[in-house]
C-alpha cells in the first residue's frame, strides 16, 4: 500500500522519488499504522484462548501478530528507503497508468457503480441487511467440525477379540487381518500391537484380546485412491469377521497410536448398569441406521469369563494371613512377576517367577497351591478361599459418582455437526429418567468448547478494534463505518465452504479472522483519504469518489495477491493439506464474494452517517438558538417588569 502512493504521488504529481516517498508515507501513515494495529488485535485474543484451541493456536497468534509489527516498520522504512533509490517513473506524455489499460475500464465501470450507490444508498443498505440475514441459514446448512479431514498416508484398526481368547488365538485371528489388509492397494507397511499399548500397566498384565494393526500406506502423491477409502475398504474387510469388535480410525497425531481414538463419545450415567446397558443398546442401534456413523461400540465389554475368590476371612484371620497375602501369592502363580534379568552377549531377558502351566489351569489345581503363613507353614488355598468360575465386565466405569457407560463412532462422509444433531434426536427418543444422563465429550465437546471460545476472541478483537480505529481517526462513528463491512463478509465465506464441500473447523475459522482483517483494511484505505480530501476542503460526494477511485488499485492489488497466493494452498495436496486448504478457501471466497458489496457499502454508510451527524448537529444549533432566544425574551420581560 505505501509502495502503491509512492507510485502515485511521483507519476501523478511529478515529484521526484525521494520527495515523494516522504509525502506519500506521510499521508497515508495514519491508514496503515491503523491497519496494522488493528490486525494485530486481531490475533492476539486467538493466541491466549483456552482449551485445546488455545494450545493450537498460541504460538501462531503470538508469532502472526510480531509478523505485523515487523512488516509495519518495513512499511515505514526500508520501503521508502528503497523507493527514494530505486523507483523509476515512466515520463510518458500519455494518460497516467490508472488511466488506460485494463484497470482503467475496471475503475470507470466502478466509478459509475458507486455513483448509482450513492444516489440510491437504500438500496445497497436493503441489500447489505439482506446479505448479512443469510448468515443465519447458511450456518446452519454448512458442516461443524474441530478438525477438518486430512489424507496422513496412515490409519489404524483397533481390534478387540471375543472375552476368553488366549493370546495364541487373539494371534492367529489377527494374522488372519493382516493378511486381508494387505491385499489393499497402495499398503507398505503393517505394525500388529496385541495387549496394552499405553505403557502404564507392568510387564505380562494387560488383557490379550485386545490389538492394534497400524497401517501406512503410499505417498500421496504416488497414489489416485485417498485414505478413507481405502479405510472404508478395511471396514468391509472387517464385516468377514462377525466376532472382532474393530475401528478403523486415523492415527492421533497427540496421543499416538496404538489405542481407541473416535470422532464421537456419549457418556451415559446412571445408578444401574443394566439399565444403562439397555439404553445403550438402543442407542447404539439408532445409530448404526444413520448413514455415515460407523464402528459403533461401547466400553460396556461383554460379559467375560472369570475365577473369583471368595476369602474365608475368619479361617484366614486364624492362620494370620492377609487378603493382600493371598492376592499377592496368587498375582506371582498365575500373572507371574519379573525377579531379576538375564544378560547374554548384548541381549537382555526377564527372569519371571510363575507357577507352572498344569498347575494352573483351572479352580481345583489353583486350589491345590500353598500360601505362606507369618509361622512359615503352608496352607492350601482351598483352605481358605472357595474359587468360582463365573462371568464379569470387563471394567466398570464411574463419572461424578454414578456408573457410567460410554458409546463411541466414527464418522464417514458425515460432518460432526450433522452426525450430532442426529444423536440428540435419538437421546430424546430414549425419554431417560431423571437420574439417568447423557454427555458428548470427546470432539464433539472440544466442537463447543471451540465455539464459545472463538465467540469469545471475536468479541474482544472488535472491542479492541473499535478501540484502536477511534482513537486513530478521532471519531466514534468511522470505526463504525469500517467495521460494518465485516458482516458482509461471513456469508459469502459460509457459501464458499459449502459450494466447496468443506466443513466450519477451527482452521477455517482462522482463515476466518484473517477475512475481517484483509475487508476491514479495504475500509480503513477508503475512509482515511476521504477524510484527508475534505480537510482539503473538497466536497464531500467529491471526495468520497475520488478518494475511492484512488484507493480502489491497492485494494484491488492486495485482494487479486492474496487471492493468487491463497490459490496453491487450497489446490495443495499431502500430509496437512486439508488443514491448510479449510483456511485457504474461507479467505478466497469470502474476499472475492464479498468486495464489490464491501466497496460499495463503506462510503455509502459514510455518507448516512455524515448526513446523521449533520442532522444532529442542526437540532444542536437549533437547541442553542432557542434557549438563547428565551433568555433574550426572559430579559427583556424582566426590565419591562421594572
Amino acid at each position: 500500500v505505501v509502495l502503491e502512493n509512492i507510485f502515485r504521488y511521483a507519476e501523478e504529481k511529478g515529484l521526484p522519488p525521494r520527495q515523494a516517498a516522504a509525502a506519500a508515507t506521510k499521508e497515508i501513515s495514519l491508514a496503515v499504522m491503523a491497519t496494522t494495529l488493528s490486525l494485530v488485535v486481531i490475533f492476539l485474543p486467538v493466541a491466549f484462548m483456552e482449551g485445546r484451541v488455545g494450545r493450537f493456536f498460541n504460538s501462531y497468534g503470538i508469532t502472526v501478530a510480531c509478523a505485523i509489527l515487523v512488516s509495519l516498520l518495513v512499511s515505514f522504512t526500508l520501503t521508502p528507503m528503497l523507493c527514494a533509490r530505486f523507483l523509476k517513473v515512466s515520463s510518458s506524455k500519455h494518460a497516467h497508468s490508472r488511466q488506460r489499460g485494463f484497470y482503467a475500464t475496471i475503475d470507470r465501470a466502478y466509478g459509475a457503480l458507486l455513483r448509482w450507490s450513492l444516489a440510491h444508498r437504500w438500496v445497497i443498505v436493503l441489500a447489505s441487511l439482506l446479505t448479512v440475514a443469510a448468515t443465519v441459514p447458511l450456518f446452519r446448512m454448512v458442516g461443524k467440525d474441530f478438525l477438518p479431514q486430512d489424507d496422513q498416508s496412515e490409519f489404524e484398526v483397533i481390534v478387540q477379540t471375543p472375552e476368553g481368547y488366549s493370546l495364541a488365538r487373539t494371534d492367529a485371528t489377527m494374522r488372519q487381518l493382516e493378511a486381508k489388509l494387505r491385499e489393499l492397494p497402495h499398503v507398505e507397511h503393517l505394525l500388529t500391537t496385541i495387549g496394552d499399548a499405553s505403557g502404564t500397566l507392568r510387564a505380562g498384565e494387560g488383557p490379550v484380546t485386545e490389538g492394534s494393526i497400524y497401517v501406512q500406506l503410499s505417498d500421496l502423491r504416488t497414489r489416485r485412491i485417498s485414505q478413507f477409502t481405502l479405510m472404508q475398504r478395511a471396514r468391509e474387510i472387517l464385516g468377514t469377521f462377525p466376532d472382532l469388535r474393530a475401528s478403523v480410525q486415523n492415527v492421533n497425531l497427540f496421543m499416538g497410536g496404538g489405542q481407541r481414538y473416535t470422532e464421537i463419545e456419549i457418556d451415559l450415567t446412571g445408578p444401574s448398569l443394566a439399565k444403562l446397558e439397555e439404553y445403550s443398546q438402543r442407542l447404539m442401534a439408532g445409530m448404526r441406521a444413520v448413514p455415515g456413523i460407523v464402528d459403533v461400540d461401547t466400553t460396556l465389554s461383554v460379559r467375560q469369563p472369570e475365577l473369583r475368590v471368595h476369602i474365608h476371612r475368619q479361617k484366614a484371620a486364624d492362620l494370620g494371613l492377609r487378603v493382600e497375602d493371598i492376592a499377592t501369592t496368587l498375582r506371582t502363580f498365575v500373572a507371574g512377576e519379573p525377579v531379576t534379568k538375564f544378560k547374554e552377549d548384548q541381549e537382555q531377558y526377564d527372569v519371571w517367577l510363575r507357577a507352572r502351566r498344569p498347575d494352573r489351569v483351572d479352580a481345583q489345581t489353583l486350589g491345590d497351591l500353598g500360601i505362606a503363613t507369618p509361622s512359615g507353614s503352608l496352607v492350601k488355598l482351598a483352605n481358605v478361599a472357595t474359587l468360582r468360575e463365573e462371568l464379569g465386565p470387563a471394567q466398570i466405569d464411574h463419572f461424578r459418582r454414578q456408573r457410567k457407560v460410554t458409546i463411541v463412532a466414527n464418522l464417514e462422509n458425515l460432518a460432526l455437526s450433522e452426525a450430532i444433531v442426529h444423536i440428540e434426536k435419538l437421546l430424546a427418543d430414549l425419554d431417560l429418567p431423571p437420574t439417568y444422563k447423557a454427555e458428548f465429550g470427546g470432539r464433539a465437546k472440544a466442537l463447543g468448547e471451540t465455539g464459545s471460545n472463538f465467540a469469545i476472541a471475536f468479541i474482544l478483537s472488535l472491542l479492541f478494534m473499535y478501540m484502536i480505529l477511534a482513537a486513530q481517526f478521532e471519531s466514534f462513528l468511522h470505526p463504525i463505518t469500517i467495521l460494518l463491512a465485516l458482516p458482509l463478509s461471513v456469508p459469502f465465506a459460509l457459501a464458499s465452504l459449502l459450494l466447496l464441500g468443506d466443513t466450519l473447523n477451527i482452521y477455517s475459522i482462522l482463515g476466518l479472522f484473517m477475512l475481517f482483517g484483509i475487508v476491514k483494511k479495504n475500509g480503513i484505505l477508503q475512509i482515511d483519504y476521504t477524510n484527508t480530501l475534505r480537510a482539503q476542503g473538497m466536497e464531500r460526494d467529491a471526495a468520497i469518489l475520488e478518494a475511492n477511485h484512488v484507493r480502489l488499485r491497492p485494494i484491488l492489488m492486495t485482494t487479486v495477491m492474496l487471492i493468487a497466493g491463497m490459490i496453491p494452498i487450497a489446490l495443495g495436496q499431502g500430509p496437512g493439506s486439508g488443514s491448510r486448504a479449510s483456511m485457504a478457501k474461507v479467505i478466497i471466497g469470502g474476499q472475492a464474494l464479498c468486495l464489490l458489496l464491501t466497496l460499495l457499502l463503506t462510503p455509502v454508510a459514510y455518507s448516512l452517517f455524515d448526513d446523521l451527524g449533520r442532522v444532529h448537529a442542526l437540532r444542536r444549533v437549533r437547541g442553542w438558538l432557542e434557549a438563547a432566544s428565551a433568555r433574550v425574551a426572559n430579559l427583556a420581560n424582566g426590565r419591562a417588569k421594572a
